[in-house]
């Protein structure tokens, strides 16, 4: 993890609307006075950021993405161990992988065994705020929205104190770039207290800016598998 990987963002630190973003100082960015246009142009540019984002990490070798959800595990396990005493009794949401993110899940076991209980987001109402439920290694996951396993709907509902979130791309300022539905920012902005935040995701997808508007939330943390 390197020592960009590992800061701790900071409140105000924006960029220029895409479509300024040659002429103006990214300092002088205020992401609560964008206009609608410039709200338009940012969700044009990431749209097509997405797309160029997640064909680059379908390209991925079987072993380039094995080698990737290594060492992201054994970062990941380390945040845990340095700044959360190993996490043990702690609730951590993390995720099912899908459309070629880090795949965690032989961690996700480990640290079940080591006394964490992990849970598992999903979507239980659309365009609402996402619940976890209690995932362990017996658990019998049955399909969820957009096909993904989850737990069953009589599994333990829960609040994470820590939360991972795979990035599509992410920025300087830790701000997450995701798939666009605004789930994770929903649930985040819904959860009192807030977990802490840890993006995890692929090093080569680190952009100067994502553009952030009012409604996104930084990470607290960053984790790529860059050393």
């Amino acid at each position: 993890m390197s020592d960009k990987d590992d800061k701790i963002s900071k409140s105000g630190s924006y960029a220029s609307p895409p479509c300024l973003a040659h002429e103006i100082d990214p300092a002088y960015f205020d992401p609560l006075a964008v206009t609608p246009e410039q709200a338009r142009d940012v969700q044009r540019w990431r749209k097509a950021k997405r797309e160029a984002l997640r064909s680059a990490r379908k390209a991925l070798s079987v072993a380039e993405h094995t080698s990737v959800s290594a060492k992201l595990s054994a970062k990941l396990e380390a945040v845990l161990q340095d700044r959360f005493n190993g996490a043990r009794g702690q609730t951590l949401s993390m995720y099912w992988p899908i459309k070629g993110e880090p795949d965690l899940r032989p961690l996700m076991e480990r640290l079940h065994h080591a006394g964490v209980i992990i849970a598992l987001p999903l979507v239980e109402v659309k365009a609402a705020p996402l619940v976890f439920r209690r995932w362990t290694p017996d658990t019998k996951m049955v399909r969820g929205d957009w096909n993904i396993p989850v737990p069953p709907a009589d599994a333990e509902q829960l609040t994470p104190d820590i939360s991972l979130a795979p990035l599509v791309g992410w920025d300087n300022a830790n701000y997450r770039l995701g798939y666009g539905g605004g789930y994770f920012d929903r649930t985040l902005a819904a959860l009192a207290p807030s977990p802490y935040k840890i993006g995890v995701g692929y090093s080569s997808a680190q952009l100067p800016t994502i553009y952030p508007q009012p409604h996104d939330i930084p990470m607290d943390l960053i984790i790529t598998a860059a050393p």
